[in-house]
């Protein structure tokens, strides 16, 4: 390879280098704008033009723990940490049985499945809210948990079925014939080799059951009321809030981006599985 065409490829690399720089630095802006705003003096929110260099306080972020943010955050907690449980352990049988050991018509209910998603969820949380008022389980956290699960599974089933896609059948075939029955072989041979495939489904569960809104400000109100639901206590046509606003949310990302840090290398395999490929 001649001295030039190492350098136009360097030369290329860079270019290439600074696109992706600049492209993460215009998705991670707002994240970034929000915690600058969580750290600014109220006087200093609503200016312009915007205030680069001010002192740090930390009293937005006194005044949301002082909002009574223990609740909302159990709340949320518990919906989306029993929900992603659910989902998975329903989604994984689920997905062998449409890949790996595919049942009658499996074409048909891989449809079904991603057809429910096509309704929107706007149109159903009428029969959805009269239900729960029948039946008293408005403004509880098991009917939450019960949603949740629902609006997860199906995107659940389709990103576990193209994980188990990619088990080779020869590993299967060898444990059979080692004596390896159903359940030896999900355990000891499928979920080691999808484990990736596992965390990033669950992650994905996760965060949009942390971060569902809709369902929340409708069908709960005191008892079951979920981390969305807090931050509407700083939105106010009274005074600057913003700061307030972004201290909140900045605590309430903060589950999620653990979450994500902690699985973030199964995470990446995993979505390179099959599921974005």
């Amino acid at each position: 390879m001649s001295t030039a065409t190492a350098g136009g490829r360097r030369l290329q690399n860079a270019a290439w280098g600074v696109v992706a720089w600049i492209a993460g630095i215009i998705f991670v802006f707002p994240v970034i704008w929000m915690l600058l705003t969580s750290l600014k003096q109220s006087k200093d929110v609503t200016t312009n033009p915007p205030v680069w260099f001010f002192t740090p306080t930390f009293e937005h972020f006194s005044t949301v723990f002082d909002s009574n943010i223990t609740p909302f955050l159990l709340n949320s907690l518990m919906a989306s940490v029993f929900s992603t449980l659910i989902v998975v352990m329903l989604a994984t049988p689920a997905a062998y049985a449409l890949s790996l050991r595919p049942v009658a018509r499996w074409s048909d209910a891989l449809f079904f499945f991603i057809s429910t998603k096509m309704m929107p969820v706007v149109a159903a949380v009428l029969p959805v809210y009269l239900l729960t008022v029948k039946i008293g389980m408005k403004d509880n956290i098991w009917t939450m948990v019960i949603l949740y699960t629902s609006m997860n599974l199906p995107l659940a089933i389709w990103m576990m079925r193209s994980f188990l896609l990619e088990v080779p059948r020869e590993v299967l075939e060898a444990g059979e014939v080692d004596g390896a029955g159903l359940i030896t072989s999900i355990r000891r041979i499928i979920l080691p080799m999808v484990s990736p495939g596992l965390a990033a489904t669950a992650l994905i569960c996760f965060i949009f059951t942390w971060n569902e809104f809709f369902l929340a400000v409708n069908l709960t109100d005191t008892n079951a009321s979920t981390a969305p639901i807090f931050l509407l206590g700083f939105i106010s046509g009274r005074g600057p809030f913003l700061a307030d606003l972004s201290a909140a949310a900045v605590l309430l990302s903060l589950p999620v981006l653990l979450a994500g840090w902690v699985a973030q290398n199964k995470l990446v395999r995993g979505l390179s599985m099959g599921a974005v490929k």
